[in-house]
Parts: structure tokens; C-alpha cells; sequence
């Protein structure tokens, strides 16, 4: 059968890997991650197995890149107190609750990561401990914990998305 054509993985797939960047690297940086992505699965793509599963591949990469924007950002110090905010080109995969994107973004990296790819992205505990450097039972821990924090945080503020946007 083969593999689809590059802009239909792009098409298929670019929402997933756009909200994974979001909620790991906020807003500011992800499009530049989404981007960095794309690139280095189109040099990759030509190579991949057919069989390959291709949203775990490129919820692997994005991975990747996420790492190196928040080792850049380490480096760097940001001028500014708040960037303005940008519409993309792409959407807004989860517009409908903002303040859960916001509450995902004060998790600790390694819960944020765990609730990115395993809710967001559907990728599987087993999986996503690879990406994260520890076990499976860890990774369905840090989510686990992860999602228990959303909630209180989300039922404290008295969020709307407390009653059904969270597992």
C-alpha cells in the first residue's frame, strides 16, 4: 500500500503534534517546534518503514525539538514580560478551554510531558516512557498525578472544564 503522501501526514497529524507543543512549551514557542518538527520528518519520511506508527513518530520528534527550545530557553533570558499573541495558521486545537491549557502549563515538565502525549496525543504509557527517560509505571504516575492536579486546580478556580474536560 505505501505511505501517504508528506501533506497528508502534515494534514492528518499537525493538530496533534501543534497541541502536544502547546502543552509542553506554551504558546509562544510551539508553532516554532510544530515547524522544526515537520522539517525533520520530511528528511526522515523517505526512510520511515510503511508500517511505521506516524503520530508516535511524530509526537517523538516534536518531542525532541520541545526538549531543545526548553534547553535554548534555560540559556536565554526573555526580554519581554508577556509576547503578544499570535493567531496560527493552523487553528486553535482546544480553544474551547483555555484555562486548561493554562493549568497544563504549570505542571512540573515531567507531568506536563506525561499528560502532552498520553491525552493529547494518545500515545501509550510505554511509549511515552521512552520519550521521558523512565519506566511505564513512572510515566502512568507522573500522568496520573498530572491529571489529579488539573482537577483540583480546575475545581478550585471553579472551571466549566473541571466538569468533563478531563479523563
Amino acid at each position: 500500500m505505501g505511505k501517504p503522501p508528506f501533506e497528508k501526514v502534515v494534514a492528518a497529524h499537525g493538530a496533534v503534534v501543534l497541541r502536544v507543543c502547546r502543552a509542553v512549551l506554551g504558546a509562544h514557542d510551539a508553532e516554532d517546534a510544530w515547524s522544526e518538527t515537520f522539517l525533520s520528518a520530511l528528511k526522515a519520511y523517505p526512510e520511515l518503514p510503511d508500517d511505521a506508527n506516524l503520530q508516535a513518530w511524530l509526537v517523538t520528534i516534536a518531542h525532541r525539538k520541545a526538549i531543545d527550545v526548553l534547553r535554548i530557553r534555560q540559556r536565554q533570558a526573555v526580554p519581554l514580560d508577556e509576547l503578544p499573541a499570535r493567531e496560527s495558521p493552523l487553528g486553535n486545537p482546544g480553544d474551547g478551554h483555555p484555562e486548561v491549557l493554562d493549568a497544563v502549563g504549570q505542571l512540573p515538565p515531567k507531568q506536563r510531558q506525561a499528560v502532552a502525549y498520553h491525552y493529547l496525543a494518545g500515545l501509550p504509557y510505554k511509549e511515552i516512557s521512552t520519550l521521558l527517560g523512565v519506566t511505564p509505571e513512572a510515566a502512568r504516575r507522573a500522568g496520573a498525578d498530572g491529571v489529579k492536579a488539573l482537577r483540583a486546580v480546575l475545581t478550585e478556580t471553579g472551571s466549566p472544564a473541571s466538569k468533563g474536560a478531563l479523563p
